[in-house]
Formats: structure tokens, sequence, C-alpha cells
């Protein structure tokens, strides 16, 4: 009987869906195991077969842990707002919500051909009134903890999509030529800035990848220094003077010790007093850079490869440790958005510095003792030197001296900051959440009431934007317009929507409820779910999205919705499948594999064994359709191992409780299969999930089983068990063949047997003159003696050392003999 691998996974995945085999059990006595993908956005292209990697990770740790007795929840959700779907909706005229809902219907139809054990009854979407709800609640909540405000800062716009962009989008959209521009607006701003030290302290606590780790502390960037004020001198208008004005610039600097080098000052070319102290004969330099500055992303701008462009102010600085007048600039590579938007700039001492320097031949002074500083800046601690008063100091004790003496002047003092700036948190779309805020005549603003909620998004015909900056919703006049319950009093509600994040910041905690009205999720089941104890996704949202759901999860710790100071225990992020050409997989390079048509050639068990087999989870792995042949050939001889030509078990499979050697049963088969389990347990439960290693495994077993007369059939079963979580289908449907009429998926893993696995025999290598002549099969633990023994009767040696003088005999148990000869 051939394996028919469609008909068999079509039953078993009707099946699992008619008995909602892997809808979570309520035995909160049991230990739990949360398992959890990074959110995936439905696009209307589909999956390809890139996608389904980290999926099929976490199944086979939802499958393998179910079997091992835990109360697993699995479940499986869509982050569907967001710009894509509103563009598509302007291109194409359908509304995006009914988009939308075809790129989930295809998602979801696409992952159940997988045969992924999801508990489908908790399936939630953003875009879901009775979703997005709960993610305006949290907005009240962070309201009302002075956690939101409005504020006009500079943002990137986006003309053609007519909307605010975050950094990390603007990259994208150049890409596919649109232009962005720098402007100021007025946004919703969230503080997360106030949950800083403990976001970078609480990462001590987390098992994630370090590399993650890394980027979420330089993200944050905390630096220890000191803050202080520089007073502005202006030329009169002969020029031949400087006036000492009232106006001061701050800076932070981590270096204190280095202010006798700091030569010339910068300022971002937004920082408002560029305008007040530039003077007249260099207004137009100045008012061209920094409208040609609007033109560029904070990350074009910080790019380290760049020529560092500025234009002199005609304004000066007075350095307050040697009151030397320097002057001041403004350039790009200083971004308003971090620290104060000015820096003393220390050429000798920062490459960035220097190379401004060099360009705009502006001094260069040595204050760190090192190896020179005319090819590049020296940027170790050291001795200062040329330093005043602390001349001759190490860098730790001069930071001091300085910062003293500085606190004693009253214009400074030791500070500490962070890079981390305030999330921008509104959008010029109509694809999102609204906010739950009303504005009144008067200017004051106010949440919609909690009874409230949800505030839906209006039905419209038109979703372009609207040329003002303002959102789309701007225009619905119907919508816009109502009345403050409270007063009665005319209000217009707030027509920005929240950014593509919120959704997704907290959607683990209601997949734990997911059908609560009353609140966010019951304090009985987060207690008993949370944290997540396995979240596996792709390392491009190794920043954003894990720190704003931290810092989202931190504020719900605060007010007592959660127990947890973290919500995602463990990490894990999986590699990248690329194309057969070796490149990523996109459209344009026309290298993407539809996993539509590989199940339909070889089988979901195929394609998830062939995923997890191409090499470790962690890696970079190219695509390899002759790699899914082969995999496809394994599962077919697994079949015909079990199942005869007639549908039947195959008759070397013998039903007996004891081994009876004399009816042809191998002792290796037993050994074999306790070594299997204990393989293939100890990689599933490794750090770096050895899913790769567990299929060479089961491999190994299958040769070896073909090679015996007869296999007792409990052995057969635990090698069935081990295979489930890989190849769930053709697992089910031997298990049935062999006598079963429940679901594998709640059988109990396999124990192996310590005593089984202790080999009676090992193999020994023969050296002579310590190269290797032979290797014999001897005892476990046999006796030097012993070894030299059996060693001099094997041919091969014998060869080599009769007629010879033995000079010394060498012997390392269960490992080697050498014997050395004249």
């Amino acid at each position: 009987m051939k394996y028919n691998f469609e008909k068999i996974e079509k039953k078993w995945q009707q099946f699992w869906d008619e008995e909602r085999t892997f809808a979570v059990g309520k035995d909160f006595s049991k230990p739990k195991y949360y398992v959890l993908d990074f959110f995936p956005y439905p696009s209307s292209d589909g999956l390809h077969v890139g996608h389904p990697e980290g999926y099929t990770a976490t199944d086979i740790l939802a499958r393998y842990k179910r079997m091992k007795g835990f109360n697993v929840l699995h479940p499986i959700g869509w982050d569907a707002f967001g710009l894509p779907a509103e563009q598509f909706a302007i291109k194409t005229g359908v509304h995006p919500r009914i988009t939308s809902l075809q790129s989930i219907e295809n998602f979801k139809r696409q992952l159940k051909s997988f045969g992924f054990s999801y508990d489908w009854d908790r399936e939630i979407s953003t875009t879901d009134p009775e979703y997005y709800k709960w993610t305006q609640w949290i907005f009240i909540q962070l309201y009302k903890k002075g956690l939101a405000y409005q504020a006009e800062v500079a943002v990137n716009w986006c003309p053609e999509l007519g909307t605010v962009l975050a950094n990390e989008e603007v990259p994208e959209q150049f890409e596919k030529g649109y232009t962005v521009e720098r402007r100021p607006m007025k946004q919703w701003m969230l503080k997360i800035t106030e949950y800083a030290e403990r976001l970078l302290i609480d990462l001590d606590m987390l098992d994630w990848p370090e590399s993650t780790k890394t980027m979420q502390r330089n993200w944050i960037g905390k630096s220890e220094g000191a803050s202080l004020k520089f007073q502005i001198a202006i030329p009169d208008q002969v020029g031949d003077k400087l006036q000492i004005g009232r106006d001061v610039v701050q800076i932070f600097t981590t270096r204190p010790d280095t202010l006798w080098g700091a030569t010339y000052m910068v300022l971002a070319p937004e920082h408002p007093l560029v305008d007040l102290i530039t003077t007249d004969n260099h207004k137009t330099a100045v008012e061209i850079y920094k409208e040609s500055t609007k033109h560029k992303s904070d990350i074009d701008r910080q790019a380290l490869e760049k020529n560092k462009t500025g234009v002199f102010t005609g304004a000066y600085a007075i350095n307050p440790v040697n009151e030397k007048e320097i002057p001041i600039w403004i350039a790009d590579y200083v971004l308003m958005g971090y620290g104060t938007g000015a820096i003393m700039a220390v050429p000798g001492h920062d490459q960035r510095d220097w190379e401004f320097a060099k360009m705009h031949h502006l001094p260069i002074v040595e204050v760190v003792q090192g190896s020179g500083i005319s090819k590049a800046a020296y940027e170790e601690e050291g001795t200062a030197v040329n330093s005043g008063f602390i001349n001759g100091l190490k860098t730790e004790q001069a930071k001091k001296k300085v910062i003293e003496w500085l606190e004693k002047k009253g214009i400074g003092n030791g500070s500490i900051q962070y890079k981390l700036r305030d999330w921008l948190f509104s959008r010029q779309r109509f694809w999102g959440e609204p906010f739950p805020i009303i504005h009144l005549e008067d200017g004051t603003v106010k949440t919609v009431s909690e009874n409230d909620l949800p505030v839906m998004l209006p039905e419209v015909e038109s979703y372009k934007p609207t040329g003002t900056g303002e959102s789309p919703l701007a225009s619905i006049d119907s919508w816009v317009n109502t009345i403050d319950k409270e007063s009665g009093k005319p209000a217009r509600r707030e027509t920005n929507t929240m950014p593509q994040w919120a959704g997704s910041c907290w959607y683990y905690l209601r997949f734990l409820d997911p059908k609560n009205n009353s609140e966010l999720v019951s304090k009985e089941k987060e207690k008993y779910w949370m944290p997540v104890d396995m979240y596996l996704g792709g390392a491009e949202h190794a920043v954003l999205h894990l720190l704003y759901a931290r810092f989202w999860h931190k504020v719900l710790f605060d007010i007592g919705v959660v127990s947890t100071r973290e919500p995602f225990l463990k990490l894990f992020h999986q590699g990248m499948i690329l194309g057969e050409d070796f490149n990523k997989m996109s459209k344009s390079r026309g290298n993407v594999v539809n996993p539509d048509d590989v199940i339909n050639e070889f089988g979901a068990d195929s394609l998830r064994m062939f995923e997890m087999f191409l090499g470790p989870l962690s890696a970079t792995k190219p695509w390899s359709t002759k790699g899914i042949e082969g995999i496809n050939r394994f599962l077919n001889r697994v079949w015909r191992l079990i199942i005869d030509e007639d549908g039947n078990i195959n008759s070397k499979i013998i039903d007996a409780e004891t081994h009876d050697l004399s009816r042809g049963i191998s002792i290796n088969v037993e050994r074999l299969i306790n070594k299997t389990i204990k393989s293939i347990t100890e990689d599933i439960e490794d750090n770096d999930l050895k899913f790769n290693t567990c299929i060479s495994d089961l491999m190994i077993f299958v040769n070896e089983a073909y090679k015996q007369e007869n296999i007792p059939k409990k052995i057969i079963e635990d090698f069935v068990k081990l295979l489930s979580p890989f190849a769930p289908h053709i697992a089910e449907e031997l298990w049935q063949k062999l006598g079963h009429s429940s679901t594998i998926a709640f059988e109990h893993w396999p124990e192996f047997d310590e005593s089984k696995i202790k080999e009676d025999t090992v193999m020994i290598v023969g050296q002579v003159n310590g190269k290797m002549r032979t290797k014999i099969d001897v005892p476990v633990n046999s006796d030097e003696q012993t070894l030299l023994s059996l060693m001099k009767k094997d041919e091969k040696i014998k060869k080599y050392i009769n007629g010879k003088e033995i000079i010394k005999e060498i012997v390392v148990p269960n490992k080697l003999v050498n014997i050395v000869v004249k």
C-alpha cells in the first residue's frame, strides 16, 4: 500500500478541526507551557516557504510538551492594521477591512495545510473592534498615568503616503521612490523614557540571545557623564568684537575630561537656537542647509561613511574651562532627537568630530595622551594632557575632578542620559486604531469614557490622504463631530490613528482570555499562563516590537493587570530561508517558492521536516528542491517499514512483551531506540533547538530497523511517537494503523532506559608507532593486559610488530592501544 500523503493529511487536518483536538485545557493543576510565534501580518501575497520555518519549530515544541504532560497554549492571530493594507485600498478602491479579511483567510488556509496544532478557538485580529477596544483601554491607562501626551516634534513626513513614518520605515519607502522630509507636527507621544532604567536592568533576567539584549541596551543607550552650559557670543555689527549674550547652549558629554579639547560646537539644524544666533552674513547658507536636511532621514544623517557636511552660524561659544571662543556650526550628523541636540566637538578624541574638523579645517587638540591624532581620533581612555588642573590624571579620576569643578562653578553637574526617545505614537492614516480622545472647543483634551469603548472606525468611501497632513478621518464630519457626554458640550474626535505597533504590543495577553468582555484578561488566567515560555520569530523585531511590548507590559504590571515584570521569558530567533539562488526571497528576484506548490507535490510533513533538517534553526540557509525530495523518500521508507503492500502492519513487527532473541530480534535495535529517545529528547530541550539532529536520529533508527528480521511493536510505537512532532499527519495515521483509537497528540512521550543504552562492547583503535593500523571491538572496561593481548593477536597489528623489538606499550582504556617498536 502506497503512502498517500494527500489523503492522509486532509483526513487528519479535518479530524483535528472537527474534534477541536488542540483546544487548550482548563486544568490549571497541570504544569503549563506557553509557546508563541511573532504576530504574523497577513499580506495579500500569502506565505512563502521561508515563513513556516518558525511556525514549524513552535509546533514541534507544542506537540512535544503536550506529550510530556504539559497544558500547552499555542495560539495564533493577525496583526492586520497597517500601511500596506491602506495603500492597497487606495489603489484598488476595496475597503482595507475586506482585503485584510481576504488575506487572513488565505494565511489561515495555508497555516492549516501545515497541520500546525494551534488552538483556533483563540484566534484574534487587531482589526476586530472587540480587540482594539482593549488597545484603546490601555491607551487610556497610559494617559491617566501621564505617559501619553501631545507635543510638536520633528517627524518623517511622506507627502505621497500622507502620513508620518517611523525612522525604521523610511528606507523601505525611499526604495519605492517616495520622498520623505522632516517636518514639525503635533503628535501623540508615549513616555517610554520613564521606563528606560527598568527596561535596561530587567534584560538581565531574560533568557534571550545576547546579541538581541545588546541591541536593546544600545537602543536605550544609557550614558553617564556631565551636563553643562556654554555661553554664546555673537559678533557685533562691525564684526571686530564678540558680544556675550544671555543665551546658553546645554550639552551632555560622557567625557568631561576632554573639555580642553573642545575646539568647536555643533547644533542640530533643527535646534531652536539656530535662528537666534545665526549672524546676517551666514543666514542664507544656514537656511539652505536646514532645508536640505529636511529631506534626510535620521538613519541617513548618522551613517558613518557619509561626508560630514555643515555650515558655520557666525556665532561662538565660550569654553568654560579655558575661556576660549569656539565657533558654533550646524551639521546634520547631530540630531535634535538625541540628547540636547547640541554637542561640544572634541576632534582629537571622537572620530566623527575628527572627520568634520579635517573637512572644514578646524583645530584638533590632543588632550588624552595616546599614539597621536594626525591620522585618526584617539578614542580610548588614558592620561590627561594639555588640560589645566587635571593634567596627569587618569580618565576616571579626571572625569570626577571636572564634574566637581563644574558643580562648584554652578555651570554643570554629573548626569545620566539615555539615547532612548519618547515613542511617537500617532499616524495620519485611516486603517488603524482610533484614539479614545476628544478635543473640546476650549482646547481641553479628554479621554472617552471606558464604558463607551470601543471607538470604532467609520465606514468611508475614500482612504486617500487629505493633503493637509491630517488623517483621512479628519474629513468625515459625521464621525469627527461628537458630544462630550460628561459636559454636553460639542467636541471633536482625535483624527490620528495609532501605529501598527499598538495592537502587537499586548496580543500575547489577549490569547489567554480572548472572549472576555469585561476585562483585558482575568487575573486567574494571567497568573497561570504568564510569562510566555518560548517566543520565536525573526531577528528583524529584535528592538522595537520587543521594546514596546516590554514597556506596555511594565505599565500593566504597575497598574496590577499583570503579575510578571517581563512578558517573554525565553526568546529564539530562527534564521532565514533563502531562495535557491542564495538571495532573500522576493517577487522582484523571481525566487519565491510557494508552500502550496510544495505541499501539493510532496506533502506538509515533508515540507515541515525538510525545513527543520536544512541546518541549525538559527542559521540562514538556502532552499533546495532536491533536499525535500530526499525527505519525502525518507517518509515513504517509514511507511513501508510499518505498512505492507496490502495496507496491513508489516509482518516483521511482532507484538511481544519480551524481546525473544530466538525470534531474530537484535539487542541492538532495543539499545538504538533507547539511545534515539534520549538523543531526541535532549535535542528538543536544548537551548539551540537542535531539530536537524533529531531528524538525523530518526533516519539512523529507520536504517537500522530495515536490517532487523523482527522488531517489537512497542519499539515501533515509541519511534512513531518520536516522529509525531515533526511529521504529525503520517504519525497519526500510523498510530491508528497500529491499533489505537485515540489521537497520538496526547500520548506519553517515550522514556529511555539508561541501563539499555550502555554498550557491552566498545571499538578501540590499534596503533603502531602512533599510526592507526586497525580498529577492534572489545568488552567495555577491559583491563590493560586483556587489551594488549587482543591487539597483538590482530592480523593487521601482527604485520607491523612481528620480529621487531617492542620499546613501549601505551594503553588508554576504552580508546586505544599504541605499540612502539624499533
